[in-house]
């Protein structure tokens, strides 16, 4: 069985840990990219959880590499509504707000 896990700042984190998640990952922003790389490498990792803000400022190579990831897969979550379609698309192939 594989665990989930998140990684990010101790207020993202915080909820996480309440809710009962055992594999939680704080980091600075000097040091997430490292964490982040560390963490897509883990085969023990099914889901990583992290926040949508904090993806935006790894660098390309390690963004794409963590969207693109499917173990884990990672699920970036924030209050952007933006980043709701953005997953709702790559889910089901289909931009469902398209107008």
């Amino acid at each position: 069985m594989m665990d989930m896990a998140v990684l990010g700042s101790e207020e993202f984190v915080l909820g996480f840990r309440l809710a009962g998640i055992k594999r939680v990952y704080t980091a600075e922003p000097e040091d997430y990219e490292v964490a982040m790389t560390k963490l897509l490498e883990d085969e023990s990792i099914g889901i990583l959880t992290v926040d949508s803000s904090d993806l935006n400022k790894l660098s390309i190579g390690v963004r794409n590499k963590a969207l693109d990831s499917i173990s884990p897969v990672v699920v970036p979550v924030g209050k952007d509504e933006s980043d709701l379609r953005e997953k709702v698309k790559r889910a089901i192939g289909v931009d469902l707000y398209k107008n």
